[in-house]
């Protein structure tokens, strides 16, 4: 493809495929061998980006980054920055992701991106996927008629917000089906309320009896399966499928340039992301901004207790680590915690609840290609696909595996790890309410950690208040801050979720402050009568397995095409 450059030009994380065209990886989601598709080079910025990007609005920002990566014999450069004019005129904050002072006197902020139609980071990607699967689809059958017209059967599966974003994204689209699948009583009433709700007819929701890891087995089974792909041209939304990864890396340049356009940045200060995550793309996001060359110190990853990727940064070690009986019993059962049947603990941060994170290996690709000896770059490539196999090979047989010194020392060349309890997350979102508002005084020890500050956000009484999996942010940014201090350093921790979205949280933490009122000081007039709507939504048992998964599928589309 000579109108591609190699940043345009995809390959399988596992070997199998290269050279794949942006659409055909936009639309396919999963490579056929199982792999996750990546560009074959990541792109350098321009020599002059600084200059040229530093003042620019959130859309135009993302047009610059995007086009690094889309040929414009793909999508030409005109319709790329259509679709992107659309995707984030759907946002409620002019800024799309505003950067908010947390603590100023400790270099502390906090990306906000929550600003989207479902309240929640992940529309900032899904709203753009919805857009590019629409238009692929219909360029594709602009000249079909009714009997030979491409469908794209969009499937995903959810811990909460990744499914609301996806159907907001993808409702009323022509030619596109989307089934979303999400652990039956594990994901909290909003976020169920948000999906199911939705009845546009080619929306799709399944209560699967089981783990959210159970869902993405389904749907990962699917995939797989040539036959429910002949028939039904399958599309994914999750993480795993490249566009989400693509979208993500704007809000990188965007905090960067909100932060040294603003007076608190020194020149010579340095910049560290803190990023609250389970399956590894949110952060990934932001090692493709650093690798493009983005001055981002280090990249500190906060888990919850279900720590697969803290235990790998301090270990070597990638490996399951189930918990059974009261030791996986947490979280709160109304925000949609539950212990899982195959070993997740169940915490107050439950997006967060997952035994493997699935983003991993287009990291560990990059880790042993560039650490390669061999001089010839596809030999390089070759070698990365076949390890990163073997390993998930191992993981799949062994229930983990141990990478050398070298791969490890080189991961954490750019990254640091943190595990966060839902003691610390709950101190965290107490601290921050409860905080006078003539202090920014942070003090940690260890995951013990407490806040105070001003300029709060959340109420007029100057106080802040953040969901749990926003507060893990937060917890490992003031650990990071023993080891990287103000007045040098900066840290930007992203809020994933509004604090509405997981209610019982935010109730526990603050319920028993007279002062606290969670419908004045919390709840969007969005979510008000929410949850008494009508809804639509079909259980299903984890065992129907790949035969029964067809089935359900046939019937769904069927009754689609009579609603």
């Amino acid at each position: 493809m000579e109108s591609h450059s190699n940043s345009q030009k995809y390959l399988s994380t596992r070997g199998g495929s290269y050279g794949m065209p942006f659409q055909d990886v936009v639309l396919k989601g999963l490579a056929s061998d199982g792999g996750l598709f990546i560009p074959e080079e990541i792109p350098s910025l321009p020599n002059d980006w600084v200059h040229r990007w530093r003042r620019l609005p959130f859309a135009d920002l993302a047009y610059e980054v995007l086009s690094l990566y889309i040929s414009p014999s793909e999508i030409p450069l005109s319709d790329l920055k259509a679709i992107i004019d659309r995707s984030y005129s759907t946002f409620r904050h002019s800024s799309i992701a505003p950067l908010y002072p947390l603590a100023p006197s400790q270099n502390l902020h906090l990306l906000e991106l929550f600003h989207g139609p479902t309240f929640a980071f992940k529309d900032v990607a899904l709203q753009f996927l919805g857009n590019l699967f629409e238009y692929f689809l219909v360029r594709r059958n602009a000249s079909s008629n009714t009997h030979s017209r491409h469908h794209l059967t969009v499937i995903g599966a959810t811990s909460g917000d990744t499914g609301s974003a996806a159907i907001y994204g993808l409702r009323g689209k022509k030619d596109v089906s989307v089934f979303i699948l999400h652990p039956k009583g594990r994901v909290s009433p909003i976020q169920e309320a948000q999906m199911t709700t939705i009845l546009d007819a080619n929306v799709h929701n399944f209560a699967v009896e089981g783990t959210f890891d159970d869902c993405q087995d389904m749907v990962k089974a699917l995939f797989a399966d040539p036959e429910t792909n002949s028939v039904h041209n399958l599309g994914a939304v999750n993480s795993i499928n490249w566009a989400r990864i693509l979208a993500q890396i704007t809000y990188y340049f965007h905090a960067y340039f909100s932060l040294i356009n603003s007076s608190s940045f020194k020149s010579g200060d340095k910049i560290r992301f803190v990023v609250p995550t389970g399956n590894f793309g949110d952060v990934l996001a932001g090692y493709f901004a650093k690798q493009m060359g983005l001055p981002i110190d280090k990249l500190v990853i906060a888990t919850n207790e279900n720590d697969i990727l803290d235990r790998f940064w301090k270990s070597g070690w990638y490996e399951k680590k189930p918990v059974h009986g009261e030791a996986a019993d947490g979280g709160l059962a109304s925000d949609g915690a539950k212990a899982h049947e195959d070993g997740a603990k169940a915490t107050l941060s439950p997006a967060m609840d997952i035994l493997v994170s699935s983003n991993f290996e287009r990291l560990l690709w990059f880790l042993v290609y560039q650490g390669s000896p061999a001089d010839i770059v596809q030999s390089r490539r070759e070698e990365a696909g076949k390890q990163v196999k073997s390993w998930l090979n191992e993981l799949k047989n062994s229930g983990g595996f141990h990478v050398s010194q070298e791969i490890l020392e080189a991961a954490k060349v750019d990254f640091e790890s943190e595990c966060i309890s839902d003691i610390a997350t709950i101190e965290t979102i107490r601290d921050f309410y409860n905080a006078p508002s003539h202090s920014d005084t942070i003090h940690s020890n260890g995951n013990n950690v407490t806040q105070s500050l001003t300029n709060g956000h959340s109420s007029q009484k100057a106080k802040y208040i953040l969901d749990p999996h926003s507060a893990i942010g937060v917890a490992a940014s003031l650990l990071s801050l023993t080891r990287a201090p103000p007045p040098s350093t900066h840290h930007i921790s992203l809020a994933t979720a509004h604090p509405a979205k997981f209610a019982s949280a935010v109730q526990l933490a603050l319920g028993e402050n007279e002062n606290f009122d969670f419908e004045k000081e919390v709840l969007p007039g969005e979510f008000v009568g929410l949850e008494k709507k009508e809804r639509r939504i079909r259980v299903v048992g984890k065992r129907e397995g790949l035969e029964g998964m067809r089935r359900i599928i046939g019937e769904e589309v069927k009754a689609e095409a009579q609603r």
